[in-house]
């Protein structure tokens, strides 16, 4: 073998190895692309993954707000309602309780309800003696119609009428001297206590007044609202 021979064998040899070193290259190259695709749509995955637990996380914390705020603002609504209910019924009774301090301007009408509310007091105290206080502007009123209180009494018990004490010492209070007056006052009416004043009915035109605003609250409230 001469020297050509030989060039051209190493040549052979060269050109043999450049070539399976370039496919190992290229095989090398595409793998690598094919692991980096993997790795990046793993990574897309990931993100994407996370962003969608992040979008669910807020809109779970906006849901909440807003069901929060819902919540308060129908709270809000109802106190509102009912301030208004209240408001209303309130003035429904204040302007019923100034109604009552008419009855005593007609003498004739608020001498036969004194003498109904001393009748009905008798009856439901069921005591021997009682004692009987009314305001001082009504004093002599109430003592004109005692007698005769005791005679109804006595007509619808078929038994004889306590013993009526007045109080001479202690008064009801007077109407209010103002519309917007705080002090303690009485439309009119009477306050009877057994002897031993363990046992007391108020039996005023304001206290029947409350008795009756408070039986009749629901349907109070079903005709001047609407509802109860």
């Amino acid at each position: 073998m001469n020297d050509a021979d030989v060039s051209r064998q190493i040549q052979q040899m060269v050109r043999f190895i450049r070539q399976e070193a370039e496919e190992k290259a290229n095989e090398i190259s595409v793998s690598a692309e094919e692991e980096f695709n993997i790795e990046k749509m793993q990574l897309f995955e990931a993100e994407k993954k996370k962003i969608k637990q992040e979008y669910e996380r807020k809109s779970k914390q906006a849901e909440a707000r807003r069901k929060i705020e819902y919540s308060m603002q129908l709270n809000a609504a109802r106190i509102k309602f009912l301030q208004a209910q209240d408001d209303a019924v309130n003035a429904m009774k204040e302007a019923a309780s100034k109604e009552l301090l008419n009855v005593s301007n007609d003498k004739n009408k608020y001498r036969t309800v004194l003498k109904g509310l001393i009748v009905q007091s008798m009856l439901r105290l069921n005591e021997k003696a009682v004692l009987l206080r009314c305001r001082e502007m009504d004093r002599k009123l109430v003592e004109s119609i005692v007698e005769e209180a005791k005679k109804e009494f006595a007509e619808k018990t078929k038994r004889q009428a306590p013993k009526i004490t007045m109080d001479e010492k202690v008064f009801l209070p007077p109407p209010p001297k103002s519309a917007d007056s705080h002090e303690p006052y009485c439309s009119g009416g009477v306050v009877v206590a057994s002897q031993d004043g363990k046992i007391v009915l108020e039996n005023t035109l304001d206290a029947r007044l409350n008795v009756a605003f408070r039986q009749n609250l629901p349907e109070i409230r079903k005709r001047l609202l609407g509802k109860v």
